[in-house]
């Protein structure tokens, strides 16, 4: 299929994009790297009217350490987040999540903040900024604001974007000494969204277990004060409390099963990183 006709803009300044988005209203929509828009335009499950490119937009290509955060913009490629020197170091748990991350084609193309907007609740880059405690940056003509990524996933593709708004950047906390980080997935071939996918944090505070490909969003579960021997009756009460459903790629005891077992492993992973 072909998508619906639909105008077509490349602003130069950033303040032309948000004029043009405040004016299109809900028939308007950003399009970056187009990986996961120009599907739906094709098969017109999309179909808005005003296309507002921004990768023209130097501003928003950029990569920034700010205080204890890492500022990524909304034109930067998965590609280039991927490849940044300083990946391993500040955002390791990224640096885990990348190989399981589409293909490489995708990431070349990809924006890290389009994957953020799209919202899939089996994308890796979602679930690692909801684990990671991250924030979204949102701008519009009128204010920015800076919302809690765990609030600004609200369902299955739905987000706490409202009208006249894009994705200006989102917003990794870097890691801290003394902290481990961990990444595991299932999926059906390598480069799939996964049927489950599980980050872990461990610091000081005690654990933390972010899961996808489960429930409607990306989940994340603190888990404070948890020795070795309680990961499996914790698993088991975080794997009960998700809305598991069967699909054409999975059933809901299958996921389960997954989030017991490799909730389990990505915990204990974490901890040793610690060491």
């Amino acid at each position: 299929m072909k998508p619906a006709s639909f105008d077509f803009l490349c602003p130069e300044t950033l303040e032309e994009t948000l004029a043009a988005l405040a004016e299109g209203g809900s028939e308007a929509r950003v399009i970056a790297g187009g990986q996961s828009l120009v599907p739906m335009l094709n098969m017109r499950l999309a179909r808005p009217a005003l296309l507002v490119d921004i990768m023209r937009l130097a501003p928003l290509r950029q990569i920034e350490t700010s205080g204890d955060e890492i500022v990524v913009g909304a034109g930067v490629r998965q590609a280039e987040l991927e490849a940044w020197p300083n990946l391993s170091r500040d955002l390791p748990l990224l640096a885990a999540a990348f190989p399981w991350l589409g293909h490489v084609q995708t990431r070349a193309r990809g924006t890290v903040c389009g994957s953020v907007a799209h919202a899939d609740p089996s994308a890796e880059l979602p679930l690692s900024l909801v684990t990671l405690g991250g924030t979204v940056g949102l701008r519009s003509r009128k204010q920015k604001r800076k919302v809690a990524a765990d609030d600004f996933f609200i369902g299955m593709m739905a987000t706490d974007l409202a009208e006249g708004e894009m994705i200006e950047a989102v917003h990794f906390p870097k890691a801290r000494p003394g902290t481990g980080y961990a990444f595991r997935e299932i999926g059906r071939r390598h480069g799939d969204f996964a049927i489950v996918a599980c980050a872990a944090v461990a610091d000081d505070s005690g654990l933390r277990l972010g899961i996808a490909g489960v429930d409607d969003r990306p989940r994340v579960f603190p888990l404070p004060g948890l020795d070795d021997d309680q990961f499996n009756d914790a698993i088991n009460d975080i794997a009960w409390s998700l809305n598991a459903r069967d699909d054409i790629h999975a059933s809901a005891r299958y996921r389960r099963e997954l989030v017991r077992n490799l909730g389990c492993e990505t915990l204990k992973e974490a901890s040793r990183c610690r060491a």
